[in-house]
């Protein structure tokens, strides 16, 4: 006996409380320090945000400044938004691939070495 169930949606999808979002993957910054940045533009309106992130002096600055106006054009394009209502309502950073090496070491060890990069995700929405 077939049941005809509705398929419901889950419930990540129904609580989405963002008009766009935009993702930078593989970025070769430490997690720690792309968090530094994000958090300076988090829960501002997006003009501020891109002036804070063109005169920030990291170098995790500029790639985010990029990561923001792809999702600001994400939000012109697909939604027609209006760009002075937009906010960066929120966004996260993940750690992403981990490549180790070795440096030599005295008395014949090796230390190691891990050059960390991460996944940047941007939330904009309307407000």
């Amino acid at each position: 006996m077939a049941t005809n169930k509705a398929k419901r949606k889950s419930p990540r999808v129904e609580s989405q409380k963002y008009l766009t979002k935009a993702t930078l993957s593989h970025f070769r910054v430490s997690p720690r320090k792309a968090r530094m940045v994000l958090d300076l533009i988090k829960g501002k309106q997006v003009e501020p945000a891109v002036q804070i992130l063109r005169y920030a002096t990291q170098k995790t600055a500029e790639p985010l400044l990029k990561l923001l106006n792809s999702a600001i054009a994400n939000a012109k394009e697909h939604h027609q938004a209006d760009v002075d209502r937009l906010w960066v309502v929120g966004g996260w950073v993940n750690s992403g691939r981990v490549m180790k090496r070795f440096m030599p070491a005295a008395h014949g060890r090796a230390n190691p070495i891990r050059n960390r990069s991460s996944h940047v995700t941007i939330l904009l929405d309307q407000r």
